[in-house]
């Protein structure tokens, strides 16, 4: 066997943008004061996620062998007969996504989605949001931290460092099991187009209204609690 290409360059870009939307939003929420400057920064970038879980969506129905849902489906008993091999030591290697880590990616992409809209609807002044948007951000970062141990668990487990393989997107396979292409093209346009998007957003923000306008779309974002909210707690004074 020799490193042949698995991942293509899409993938590769969804996967460590997600990784940086993450860490990023998360450190600002966990840091800053709702009033400030850097919690309004914390809701832009976390928008982004969502708009990449969407265009990671439509990637896994088009895009590249590995990077398609169907190459990861895996059932429950697929999932506990690969939990048993880690215990007894015989779990078997792959090429694209495990059953563990298919779980975990499915598990993300929709703890991502409602993080970003229930984070939308907080602004617009809908309480129960409040509940989701939390637990489904605690549950993100238990998701996020059980991918990172298997993913350390795999890598000393079969002597192959599979993060740096979402770097180059080779992995040790045999000819027949690579992708033809890396779609360089596509993933510049994928990554021009998110950076477009992002720096869009936060140029467009009015810190009067304490919002922002979708590029394109120009669909007009809440940044904050919604006012209406408050005047309603002072009504009812």
């Amino acid at each position: 066997m020799s490193r042949v290409l698995i991942w293509d360059l899409p993938t590769r870009i969804f996967h460590w943008l997600l990784t940086i939307g993450f860490f990023v939003s998360a450190a600002m929420a966990l840091t800053a004061n709702e009033e400030s400057s850097l919690f309004t920064a914390h809701m832009i970038v976390g928008i982004m996620p969502g708009v990449l879980v969407l265009l990671r969506i439509v990637w896994g129905f088009t895009g590249t062998r590995y990077a398609r849902f169907t190459s990861f489906l895996f059932s429950p008993m697929s999932l506990m007969r690969y939990i048993l091999g880690i215990w007894n030591g015989s779990e078997p290697r792959s090429i694209g996504h495990n059953a563990g880590s298919s779980y975990a990616i499915f598990a993300m992409l929709g703890l991502v989605l409602a993080t970003s809209v229930s984070g939308l609807l907080i602004s617009q002044g809908i309480e129960a949001a409040e509940e989701l948007h939390e637990i489904s951000s605690y549950l993100l970062m238990l998701v996020v931290v059980a991918h990172i141990v298997g993913v350390v668990w795999y890598s000393l487990r079969h002597g192959e460092n599979i993060t740096l393989s979402m770097f180059t997107g080779r992995k040790e396979a045999s000819a027949d099991e690579a992708i033809a292409s890396s779609h360089p093209i596509l993933g510049m346009v994928f990554l021009l187009l998110i950076s477009f998007v992002t720096l869009r957003l936060f140029q467009n923000y009015n810190g009067t209204t304490r919002s922002t306008t979708f590029p394109g779309l120009g669909i007009t974002i809440p940044l904050g609690e919604s006012e209406g909210s408050d005047d309603e707690d002072n009504d009812d004074d």
